[in-house]
């Protein structure tokens, strides 16, 4: 089976087929004269010889040529991008002594000539890329192979880096579409929702079909360059009341409540589509574009949340919690009463945990201000509240394992969405509401 990196440059290879430009043969491995060659079509691309036409060709001669490689080979690739296509140092050294030296009047011409050295010159292969048709998917499933090597040295990580902010560029939100999607989205869409789902698997199509059906619906966010691709999606649940449990949200056989009637709107999953786009901000504008079109469309609705898991609390307990760790079963219980005695410990401990531990060395001064629960790290991001624990919301074995059953949920207040994000990000402080607030030592 082809990997979507080599289904989405199909469309990109056939400039190779079609145009009259060479066709460079390397040995899958790269070894030194394979580097050599690379390297001429590199310099060609990037330098832009022959016009902004021929360097596209040559940059779709780069890719194809990618794809022939084996694990070893794209590593050797990517080493040679890291190391080779940076800014050049001895440049920078000079541009940077210019600035010092400038004249009064002339210090702005030499900060725009600072800026251009600091470009990295891969940078100009990526945007070649990006202008082919593909370019810009194919550019995203790059970096995603990349993603696994960027911690193996320093010269990788400022390569992922370069890449990143080259993809962020591109997927700015200006560029992006919401789209509603219902069981009438092309079908192509719809196999790609059961495809990227990442929190709770689709069970096939009825299963797709009953959570975009009455009282369920999903939004995506799109880019034009990838129109039946999406991005990042959320389904959503209309409930009475705030919901407590996970079961009722993914049974179909059970009513659903009518949106103009319910009160309550709830992001009970959120799936990222593609890990290329790690670290491109797209949940936090997907979940403030779908809060603002509902408020919009259903003024009914009073609650804005979500019941999320808490993947890393299981593991933090058994690490932190010396007097009860010896006490939790090691699978699922038979039910709740089996564990009522470790009830007001554990939501003690959930609370302590999403609300005061942080993530080691998470600010740029070593302190720690970053929540140490992903989730909450995302949701707080995003100007949500910590509003409360449910015991026995997920009783799975994966809900048993990751938090032991316990779920919670974070709630988007519109009014207060921009304050809290400004004040998490600048100081770490996290929002909770008094329930929460109640199981806290010390409170």
């Amino acid at each position: 089976m082809q990997t979507r990196l080599e289904r989405m440059w199909g469309q990109i290879r056939s400039w190779r087929e079609d145009e009259a430009i060479s066709t460079l043969r390397l040995n899958p491995s790269l070894g030194k004269s394979d580097l050599a060659k690379l390297r001429k079509i590199l310099d060609d691309a990037i330098d832009g010889r022959g016009g902004e036409l021929a360097a596209r060709k040559r940059a779709s001669e780069v890719g194809s040529c990618f794809l022939e490689l084996n694990s070893e080979g794209r590593r050797r690739f990517f080493e040679l991008l890291a190391n080779e296509y940076a800014h050049d140092d001895d440049a920078v050294d000079a541009a940077i002594a210019e600035v010092q030296a400038a004249p009064a009047g002339y210090r702005a011409q030499a900060e725009d000539r600072l800026r251009n050295v600091l470009r990295p010159k891969r940078e100009r292969l990526f945007r070649r890329f990006v202008g082919l048709q593909g370019g810009l998917s194919f550019l995203v499933d790059l970096r995603e192979e990349l993603l696994p090597l960027r911690r193996e040295s320093p010269a990788l990580a400022s390569l992922d880096q370069d890449l990143r902010i080259t993809l962020a560029r591109f997927f700015d939100v200006g560029l992006l579409r919401l789209e509603r999607l219902t069981w009438e989205s092309p079908a192509v869409v719809l196999e790609k929702l059961i495809e990227y789902e990442a929190v709770h698997e689709i069970k096939g199509w009825a299963d797709l079909r009953g959570r975009l059906d009455r009282g369920r619906r999903c939004y995506a966010f799109f880019h034009p360059a990838m129109a039946n691709d999406p991005l990042i999606f959320v389904e959503v649940a209309f409930t009475t009341g705030v919901p407590n449990a996970l079961e009722p949200l993914l049974d179909h056989s059970i009513d659903k409540s009518d949106p103009t009637e319910a009160d309550s709107a709830t992001f009970y999953s959120i799936s990222n589509c593609h890990y290329g786009l790690t670290g491109v901000s797209l949940g936090d504008l997907l979940i403030k574009s779908v809060v603002g079109e509902l408020a919009r469309d259903l003024p009914n609705l009073r609650n804005f949340v979500t019941l999320s898991p808490i993947p890393g609390l299981r593991t933090w307990v058994q690490d932190n919690a010396t007097d009860v760790r010896s006490l939790i079963p090691s699978g699922l219980p038979a039910g709740p009463g089996e564990i009522a005695d470790l009830k007001p410990k554990l939501e003690q401990l959930a609370a302590r945990y999403l609300a005061r531990e942080s993530a080691p060395e998470s600010s740029e001064d070593g302190s720690s201000t970053r929540a140490l629960d992903p989730v909450a790290h995302f949701h707080l991001s995003n100007g949500a509240e910590i509003y409360r624990l449910n015991w026995w919301a997920n009783p799975t074995e994966t809900g048993w394992d990751r938090s032991m059953g316990i779920m919670v949920n974070y709630r988007y207040e519109p009014a207060f969405i921009g304050d809290r994000h400004d004040a998490y990000a600048a100081s770490g402080k996290r929002p909770i509401s008094e329930m929460v607030r109640k199981l806290l030592p010390n409170n």
